[in-house]
């Protein structure tokens, strides 16, 4: 499906299930158009990447967000947050 609101009204039609983030559909749930089942092995963990332009000059906000983003998430994970890696050119 192309958008969310596409799986949103095509499991609303009951055509199937759908999977969304719980803020997209929190409309729905308000109007119970929706719901939200419990699934074993849910949710899902995704990979996010902190980038930016190799050499660029962060502002202080940036460096900030960085650095805030790196140490939640690394302690979300029981993980210590680690130096980002340098891709050397090939």
């Amino acid at each position: 499906m192309g958008s969310n609101e596409a799986i949103k009204q095509s499991v609303q039609a009951g055509l199937g299930l759908g999977l969304l983030s719980r803020a997209t559909i929190e409309q729905e749930l308000a109007l119970q158009r929706l719901v939200v089942l419990d699934v074993a092995e849910f949710p899902i963990m995704r990979h996010w990447f902190v980038v930016h332009r190799r050499g660029k000059r962060l502002s202080a906000v940036a460096e900030a967000f960085k650095q805030f983003v790196l140490k939640e998430t690394a302690g979300l994970m029981g993980k210590e947050p680690h130096a980002p890696s340098r891709n050397k050119k090939r």
